[in-house]
């Protein structure tokens, strides 16, 4: 029966210790290496990068929409649009990709869909333009920063 025990506890702590590694290295990803130009480089596979990619996309779309309704005085586009990738687009990304991130990383991009959630709300609730278009100003910043400081790489071996 003691070792029984004993051998219950030992796995549990193994266990523990298993996903307690796992949930810190999903949660602060990895950091990568800073290249020649300076950022850092974030190794991916090819068909992590054309997702992530496609996302980067959508969100230069919603910024095109965005720009187009704020000249038309069009709110309803303005808010629609920053909601389509607002915080309800985020986590359908692979645990892997999200895994290989560098947690700073992780913050901008958060940050960033909901700065597009906020903007949105801004422009249902309030509906100044003015305001509007600074919080546009934010976003953008928040996108200048993400592509001066990471890059993305494909992984040896990576498809």
């Amino acid at each position: 029966m003691k070792t029984t025990c004993k051998l219950c506890w030992g796995t549990n702590v193994l266990m523990i210790g298993v996903i307690a590694f796992a949930a810190y290295t999903f949660i602060f990803g990895k950091t990568g290496e800073v290249g020649d130009d300076g950022r850092t480089a974030v190794m991916i596979s090819a068909d992590e990068k054309e997702l992530v990619l496609g996302e980067m996309r959508g969100l230069l779309e919603a910024v095109q929409a965005i720009t187009g309704g704020l000249a038309e005085n069009d709110l309803a586009t303005v808010a629609e649009s920053a909601h389509a990738v607002g915080m309800s687009s985020t986590g359908g990304e692979p645990a892997a990709l999200i895994a290989k991130l560098p947690l700073e990383f992780k913050k901008l991009g958060m940050g960033t869909h909901q700065a597009f959630d906020d903007l949105g709300n801004e422009a249902t609730d309030m509906g100044d333009a003015k305001v509007v278009l600074g919080m546009l100003g934010d976003v953008l910043q928040n996108c200048t920063a993400c592509h001066a400081s990471y890059r993305f790489d494909v992984e040896q071996g990576g498809s």
